[in-house]
């Protein structure tokens, strides 16, 4: 079968991969050549993944059958409503049903309207005055956020990326200045974590929990980025996550999917739920309408089935589960020196793809050409899997070790230390706390 696959980081080399694996013939639309991507595809065309009719052009060219939407951008353009008029069935949401990710303030308001589990409470304001009187009332640490794509790196928080409340009143009179409206809402403090989902609209299929690392700096300091790794365990859960935790995320998740055909914006393709478990359970912070970019590496990496399969069980309403392998993963991004506020660009590295494999790891490409110059954002990705999470950091730690340049990497994601602290956060919130093992 003929798949367009548009998008060209690391996500969707993985994503790519796997559909290979499933049986595709791989066509990729994306703003660079992912020298990844480019040893798999039959065809490759260079545009932004928001030009739609590009993408359209490149789409009827190769005469696909299926298409896959890797990023947010395009989704928010409305790619997917104009493949499939054009008959080309494609796994991701309407411009519509996107609207998840791509309007916070919409999110925040289907969660309250459909009485949605996991909500917080949240103001929406176009007045500075008004905003401003409000955040004194209310007294509490703030979170400040845009409304719209911010690609991981436009929301602020109280205690974090900003001071006080003062320096959020400022953040957020910016923002209204800027783009007419903010939303604010409560800060939740807790541990983050990640729970993807397939979906075609009826049926929910969970895949494996993931932790990013979403910090530049190890031990959790520096800007936030993109993410600068991740780890998933072999029980699929996480070490500070119990069953009943995972069961309450996945209900919300559940409920948005019905909701969201109620409402008359049926959902299909991928959804994230990006939770931060509070000490009186998991609360949705976001929403995301696609894999998520490192945790797409680690799913995939361990999926035991068949995403073109899948894909065609999204597309076609018949939806199955999805099994995946008891293994361990960890990804860990390489990044040029000085992202995400002042990245090298335009520098060749390198990267001896023998000596990562014979180390038992494997590479993703992600911001990096076709000659491994840097384009200025996480170049490329080294994953682990092990039966165990020691082994899964282990092998991607030793892979690592053969790329060369001025990048840059965490070096504590998926150790049992930076784990253990995680741990700690929730025996303070939630004082008798048994983990699971991972």
């Amino acid at each position: 079968m003929r798949v367009l696959l548009v998008g060209g980081g690391g996500r969707e080399h993985a994503i790519g991969e796997a559909l290979v694996k499933g049986g595709a013939e791989l066509y990729v639309v994306s703003k660079h050549k992912n020298p990844g991507l480019a040893r798999l595809a039959k065809g490759y065309g260079i545009a932004k993944e928001t030009d739609v009719e590009r993408v359209l052009k490149f789409a009827k060219e190769w005469n696909v059958e299926l298409a896959f939407i890797g990023p947010e951008a395009p989704l928010e353009a409305g790619i997917v409503n104009a493949l499939e008029s054009e008959g080309i069935p494609t796994v991701g949401p309407t411009k519509e049903a996107a609207r998840l990710e791509t309007n916070k303030a919409w999110a925040r308001e289907f969660m309250e309207r459909n009485d949605i589990p996991g909500r917080k409470m949240f103001k929406v304001f176009d007045d500075v005055q008004e905003m401003r009187g409000w955040i004194d009332e209310y007294g509490k640490p703030v979170v400040v956020k845009p409304l719209g794509l911010t690609g991981g790196k436009g929301v602020k928080v109280v205690g974090y990326q900003l001071k006080d409340n003062e320096e959020a009143k400022e953040y957020a009179e910016h923002l209204i200045k800027k783009d007419g409206k903010v939303l604010i809402e409560e800060r939740t403090d807790g541990v983050e974590f990640t729970l993807q989902v397939f979906t075609d609209g009826k049926k929910v299929v969970p895949m494996p929990l993931v932790q990013d690392y979403p910090h530049a700096y190890e031990d959790d300091v520096g800007p936030i980025t993109g993410g600068m790794g991740s780890y998933s365990c072999p029980n699929h859960l996480l070490p500070f996550i119990t069953r009943d935790d995972w069961k309450k995320a996945l209900e919300t998740l559940e409920e948005t999917i019905k909701a969201m055909k109620k409402e008359g914006y049926p959902y299909k393709g991928i959804l994230y739920g990006q939770f931060m478990l509070s000490g009186k359970g998991p609360v949705l912070i976001e929403y995301n309408a696609r894999f998520g970019d490192p945790e797409a590496i680690n799913v995939l990496s361990i999926l035991d089935d068949n995403l073109l399969e899948i894909s065609l069980g999204i597309v076609e309403g018949k939806l199955r589960n999805a099994k995946f392998l008891n293994k361990a993963t960890v990804v860990k991004y390489i990044a040029p020196q000085g992202y995400p506020e002042n990245p090298v660009r335009g520098v060749r590295i390198e990267i001896h793809e023998d000596g990562i494999l014979k180390e038992g790891a494997r590479v993703i490409y992600a911001s990096i050409d076709e000659n491994l110059t840097l384009l200025g954002s996480r170049a490329l990705a080294i994953v682990g899997i092990g039966d165990s999470l020691e082994e899964a950091e282990k092998i991607a730690e030793r892979g690592v070790k053969h790329v060369k340049g001025p990048i840059f990497y965490r070096k504590d994601v998926g150790t049992r230390r930076s784990i253990e602290k995680r741990i700690s956060i929730m025996r303070e919130l939630r004082g008798d706390f048994e983990p699971n093992s991972c």
